[in-house]
């Protein structure tokens, strides 16, 4: 091997690179575990609801020594920065997928027209989304240009006062089109940027906000949320923009002042008095409802009081400027603590009779400085803005006259007349108008020209090009004419993510445990070797996963394991080439050498086939397949290199003094060898055995069909643990009584079901939500604890072991989504498969035997999970997990698939006189030692997770269990019969492999059918 030294320095640095990305997680679960022993020791267990309060003295002691230097610079805040992501199932939280009505949005960009050409394509477009996967807005697009003489143009349709700006009566439908998408467009990133805000404004760790596509849906991840009703109301509620007249920091200088004082008579009064448990924590919720950073547990802002004689003034990190509205800034983590302090009463009394009705709210923290101003509002008794957002009707970034970035806005005709109220007003008194959107300032501008007349202005400041356009996102969300539904969410409580954690971790030590010990014992002192390599491996992927920021979810744990058991494959081919050259009288160097040369390519062909199906599960997939997806591409990739660089370093490193390497034991130096196996005179026999399993799963699919999940059929789903082992029969029968069809199931222990309900499943919204989690409380009050209140059995209340502990749900639309995308993966990657595949052997028998052989395979795995769904004492529901297990079981079915034909076509070009059935034979022969020992260490692996994984994935790995098998059989027995079978001149393939060969040698290719 060349360039020995550079890999070596490659390898050495990458590794430190993967123990320094790492070392963030170290870091900040180090600390976090001593939070978690702080408030052990502070909070008793038997202190009601302490599960509250040991989070709150959690946080307190992370925020109080958050910014704290633990080691070479690096703080707790800027660990958990860096740290490896743990998605939602290990982490507990909640997922969700909100729909912005285009439809909606659509009637309001036509002012809620009559127009019976309008209203007509609206309901096709409803009609017509029902079955067909096409965003609204085409749907929409499609129907209204089927309705003869239809305009877009129309005075009755978009050409209106608000679109009056760029529509006129003249432009085509298609003109008027690509306006209107536009405009839709803009209503969406309007949506995504208030949702983006209110999650972020306060800089949360680690949540995921993204759009999907054009079709106004919008992902929403927060990995340790607890309060999950909160967020979802939070998510789903229309966007307030609000503006208001607002105070000087001048007029309100006195009142800060006397607050302080009477603030450090408060405060000196509270730490004189007797400290408890209860007292301790109670000023944590004082955070004002706005503030999203109590929705998560990692986020809470910090409530310690502070202990000098001036309690207001020393959290002051800077004083706004004179005349400013901006009365002074403070850091984020001290808003708590400021709100709790302004709104206590004795100090709310020292503001004078014309300022009672101030309120008080924060601007958009700097998140470079980690501050935020504090504004005044000019309240009133009703606490209601002079002017609403509604008002606004268009909302552009701009450029002012000196070439600076501003925003323009325009107001309907009831906002220009109150807007120019309020502008004189600010303009005689000099003082400013604040933008406020979910009570955050987004800007106070002053207005130096007098009244604004006509409801059109320019907001112009020092902005740059990114606020300009936020800004303009801002003030068109006051325009929204749709609210954000949950079409699909996920919530898991964070006692169960825990759990998923702790399974994980123990079917990882133990799936590695078993591959290390299994490596010596069948390969020797050269195993030691590949283990090392191995570990390397591990070391890599975990690295890369933290350096990228993924996230690891319990598919990307099972990926991972899953990972190690395939990984053995590439040392497993290297060492069994290795002992062939062994075995022919070459010595070890040479050996050595053409070992790794001859099975480079039968690594390279297996690991990208099932890398094709990898991509195409991260292209299609969603949420945990996405993180299945990620880990099992990158341990492709790291195994590829520790194997084929890393081993080869050690081994010949070892051999270079030359010392023998064996690569075997005593108990397994002549396992399969002289294996003289007549596969091919089996075939008939193979066929009758897999036509009666393939037609035995096509009568079940037919006749029982597949228990399909909510992913695929829409509804509700809940994960319940109680107090005591419950009779899940006697439990649906109380739930059907409640909502006409539920279906409940055991659910890992006796203790724990799995309901679900597809009750008002088209009903979609908050309310609704509620009223279901209410009535399956009800539902089950007979199996719960007699003192169990709602709140305590609804999810995120905390680290507790009854209740809901996850919940899932998906709207039927969203489920025809997911159906027909997990469709086409299958497909695709069939397809995918089948074209390299030709294109890697150049024949078409090779993909015709490889394809059937993975019908063959996904036919009796879907026929298995037919027959047995009903029976097996675990869920087998066929969701997006089971679509993820299949395209897994394609993978590595080709995988195997693609090592034999591998061997058949070298052993075709060497031996050219013989019958191409003893060719193949031969081959099959020869790879039977590597097909055993990688199918075997794979399953074992699989059953690992499968018995010690957990719950949640185990119809997953039982997919693949079969798929491994299924699949190792159909290599040998399927797809290489049906190759050979589909030959009609044997000797003439066997002429073409030749010349191929010859022709290859001689710096040409043919291609040949």
């Amino acid at each position: 091997m060349q360039n020995k030294g550079l890999i070596k320095v490659f390898a050495i640095l990458f590794g430190l690179v993967c123990l320094y990305q790492l070392s963030f997680t170290f870091i900040s679960n180090k600390v976090e575990n001593d939070a978690e022993e702080y408030a052990e020791r502070r909070v008793s267990e038997e202190v009601e609801d302490y599960s509250e309060l040991r989070d709150a003295e959690e946080q307190r002691y992370l925020d109080s020594i958050g910014n704290e230097e633990i080691i070479a610079g690096i703080t707790y805040s800027s660990a958990k920065e860096k740290e490896l992501n743990k998605g939602l199932d290990l982490k507990g939280g909640i997922n969700v997928i909100l729909q912005i009505s285009v439809r909606d949005i659509l009637k309001g960009l036509a002012d809620n027209t009559n127009d019976p050409s309008f209203n007509q394509a609206i309901n096709r477009a409803d009609e017509a989304q029902e079955d067909s996967q096409e965003d609204y807005i085409d749907l929409f697009f499609e129907e209204f240009n089927d309705i003869p003489d239809a305009r877009l143009a129309s005075p009755d349709v978009f050409f209106n006062k608000a679109l009056s700006d760029e529509i006129n009566p003249n432009l085509s439908n298609e003109e008027v089109e690509e306006i209107i998408r536009r405009r839709v467009d803009e209503s969406i990133t309007s949506a995504f940027e208030v949702l983006r805000k209110r999650i972020d404004k306060f800089g949360v760790t680690q949540p995921n906000i993204q759009r999907l596509g054009n079709s106004g849906r919008i992902l929403v991840e927060l990995p340790g949320a607890k309060d999950v009703n909160r967020v979802k109301n939070l998510l789903q509620s229309t966007a307030q923009l609000e503006f208001w007249h607002v105070y000087k920091n001048t007029e309100l200088g006195n009142f800060l002042f006397e607050a302080n004082n009477v603030l450090a008579d408060i405060v000196s009064n509270e730490q004189d008095a007797p400290q408890t448990t209860d007292t301790t924590t109670a000023d944590t919720t004082t955070a004002a409802d706005e503030d999203i950073s109590e929705l998560l547990a990692d986020a809470e802002d910090t409530t310690e009081v502070a202990t000098g004689n001036n309690p207001l003034f020393e959290l002051i990190k800077s004083p706004g400027f004179q005349g400013s509205p901006v009365l002074a800034t403070f850091a984020v983590a001290d808003t708590a603590t400021v709100n709790d302090y302004l709104s206590r009463p004795r100090v709310r009394s020292l503001l004078p009779a014309e300022h009672r009705y101030a309120k008080f709210v924060w601007g958009v923290p700097d998140e470079e400085t980690g501050t935020v101003g504090l504004y005044a509002l000019r309240g009133n008794r009703n606490m209601e803005p002079p002017l609403s957002g509604s008002v606004i009707t268009d909302a552009q970034q701009t450029y002012g006259q000196l070439g600076n970035v501003a925003v323009s806005m325009q107001m309907d005709g009831t906002g220009a007349k109150i807007w120019e109220e309020m502008t004189g007003q600010a303009s005689n008194q000099q003082s400013n108008i604040a933008i406020v959107l979910d009570n955050i300032v987004y800007s106070a501008p002053g207005v130096s020209t007098g009244p604004i007349s006509g409801g059109r202005s320019e907001i112009s400041g020092d902005f740059s090009i990114t606020e300009g356009q936020d800004l303009a996102n801002v003030l068109r969300a006051g325009k929204l004419p749709a609210s954000a539904e949950i079409i699909q969410s996920e919530i898991v409580g964070p006692s169960l993510g825990q759990e998923a954690i702790n399974s994980g971790v123990l079917s990882f030590v133990i799936a590695l445990i078993f591959v290390l010990l299994w490596m010596v014992f069948y390969y020797g002192k050269a195993g030691i070797f590949a283990d090392v390599a191995l570990v390397v491996n591990i070391l890599f992927i975990f690295g890369i996963l933290a350096g990228l920021g993924a996230v690891l979810t319990l598919p990307g744990i099972a990926g991972i394991v899953l990972t190690i058991g395939m990984s053995v494959d590439a040392n497993v081919l290297i060492f069994e080439r290795i002992k062939e050259e062994l075995a022919k009288g070459k010595s070890q160097v040479d050996a050595i050498r053409d070992g790794f040369s001859n099975a480079l390519s039968s690594i390279l062909d297996a690991n990208i086939t099932t890398g094709l199906t990898g991509f195409i599960l991260l292209i299609l997939g969603t949420g945990p397949i996405k993180g299945f997806a990620t880990t099992l591409l990158i341990g492709i990739a790291t195994s590829l290199f520790t194997a084929i660089f890393i081993t080869r370093l050690f081994i010949d490193g070892y051999g270079k003094n030359g010392k023998s390497l064996s690569f075997s034991t005593g108990a397994t130096k002549k396992l399969f060898t002289n294996m003289n196996i007549d596969f091919l005179g089996k075939k008939k026999i193979a066929y009758v055995a897999s036509a009666i399993f393939v037609i035995i799963s096509i009568g079940s699919l037919f006749v029982q069909g597949l228990n399909q999940g909510v992913d695929f059929v829409g509804g509700r789903t809940y994960t319940v643990r109680f107090d005591q082992d419950v009779n899940p029969t006697e439990v649906e029968q109380d739930l059907v009584a409640v909502f006409g069809s539920a279906e409940a199931k055991t659910f890992g222990p006796n203790n724990q079901l799995k309901i679900t309900t597809n009750y008002r499943v088209d009903d979609e919204g908050a309310q609704v939500d509620e009223e279901i989690q209410q009535n399956l409380y009800e539902a089950l009050q007979n199996y719960l604890p007699t003192d169990m209140s709602y709140d305590d059995f609804t999810a995120g209340s905390g680290d507790r072991s009854l209740g809901i502990m996850q919940s899932m749900k998906v709207g039927p639309t969203i489920a025809d989504d997911i159906k027909n995308a997990s469709f086409w993966a299958v497909l695709g990657s069939l397809i995918v498969v089948f074209l390299y595949i030709l294109l890697r052997f150049r024949k078409w028998q090779f993909s015709l035997g490889a394809v059937a052989a993975v019908f063959h395979d996904v036919l009796i795995v879907l026929g298995i999970f037919s027959l047995l769904y009903k029976v097996m004492p675990f869920s087998m529901e066929i969701n997006q997990a089971f679509i993820a297990a299949i395209l897994t079981v394609i993978g590595y079915s080709l995988n195997d698939t693609v090592v034999v034909f591998d061997r058949i076509r070298e052993f075709v070009n060497e031996h050219t006189s013989w019958p191409l059935g003893k060719t193949i034979n031969s081959a099959l022969n020869s790879t039977l030692s590597r097909t055993l020992n990688t199918s075997l260490t794979t399953l074992i692996v699989l059953l690992a997770i499968f018995i010690f994984g957990g719950e949640s994935i185990r119809g997953f790995m039982f997919a693949l269990i079969v798929g491994v098998i299924v699949g190792t059989y159909s290599s040998i027995f399927i797809a290489t019969p049906i190759m050979f079978d589909s030959v009609t001149d044997k000797s003439k393939i066997e002429k073409k492999n030749k010349n191929e060969d010859e022709t290859e040698k001689a710096g040409t290719t043919t291609t040949t059918a």
